[in-house]
């Protein structure tokens, strides 16, 4: 039976683009949203699932941090993806018929500019690829979708214009996440773990819990905050470490972190990917 991986969009996404790239002997599971892609992991009607979890443009995609630590999934893996946003028309249009084009509202920012320079309004759909679909059924060749050349071969759209995103670097990076971790791994290129921890309430708390990271050698590639239950109160801590926890510097780093928390759960131990190291 072929494994599955669910993503959150429409065939011809992005997250479908990296389901392709990254597990290719996979078969692409389509989701509404990321709470689906979630849920279909853990009720075991894939067998991964690949997350969004930021973008080098637009930077952290919202709420997923949030949606990560309870799922009851581990990362396993991370993989990055070079976005390259197209204009997708009707066979017969031109980039000089367009007035209005459809995209996620973390794709319209990416290329604000060119849209703005042909004069064209960008518009939120609910996923690139639906936008491009919708485009694909209609009758008017004045509406265009941001997606991706998957999504134009899929949809049977024309590339009106290729790689029109503002930034020459434009990647979304996406983890892969399971039911069960898998702490066997070694990369080549190293090891990630991802955990997130709410610091005690005592001063200095933070700062006292990140110093293990310091005085033992590690590289701490991620630190980001969010509120937990909409209180100004409870916030919670995402971050991203090099290493892995059988080494013994991050062994005692965490424990240094885990005396100054009420809360630390590691959330996945996975091989740093080679585009993590370009330059």
């Amino acid at each position: 039976m072929t494994q599955k991986i669910a993503f959150q969009g429409e065939l011809g996404a992005y997250g479908h683009e990296a389901c392709a790239t990254a597990r290719p002997d996979f078969a692409p599971l389509p989701c509404r949203t990321f709470e689906d892609a979630i849920e279909a992991v853990r009720n075991g009607d894939a067998d991964l699932g690949m997350i969004a979890v930021e973008n080098s443009t637009y930077g952290r995609v919202a709420d997923v941090h949030s949606l990560l630590p309870e799922s009851g999934l581990h990362i396993v893996d991370e993989t990055f993806v070079r976005v390259h946003v197209n204009l997708l028309g009707k066979p017969d249009a031109t980039v000089g018929d367009i007035t209005d084009a459809f995209g996620h509202p973390v794709i319209l920012p990416q290329c604000a500019g060119f849209l703005r320079d042909h004069g064209i309004h960008g518009h939120s759909s609910t996923d690139n690829a639906r936008a491009a679909r919708e485009v694909s059924e209609g009758k008017d060749k004045t509406q265009a979708a941001l997606a991706s050349e998957l999504a134009a071969e899929i949809y049977g759209l024309k590339v009106l214009a290729r790689h029109i995103e503002d930034h020459d670097r434009n990647t979304t990076r996406f983890l892969i996440m399971a039911r069960d971790p898998d702490y066997r791994k070694r990369g080549e290129h190293g090891m990630m773990t991802s955990f997130v921890f709410r610091v005690r309430n005592i001063p200095a708390a933070l700062y006292k819990a990140m110093g293990g990271f310091a005085t033992n050698g590690i590289n701490m590639t991620k630190l980001e905050s969010y509120m937990v239950g909409g209180h100004f109160t409870a916030t919670q801590f995402y971050a991203e470490i090099e290493g892995h926890p059988d080494d013994r510097n991050v062994q005692l780093a965490l424990e240094e972190l885990n005396y100054f928390t009420d809360k630390l759960h590691v959330m996945g131990v996975y091989p740093a990917a080679a585009r993590r190291h370009e330059k």
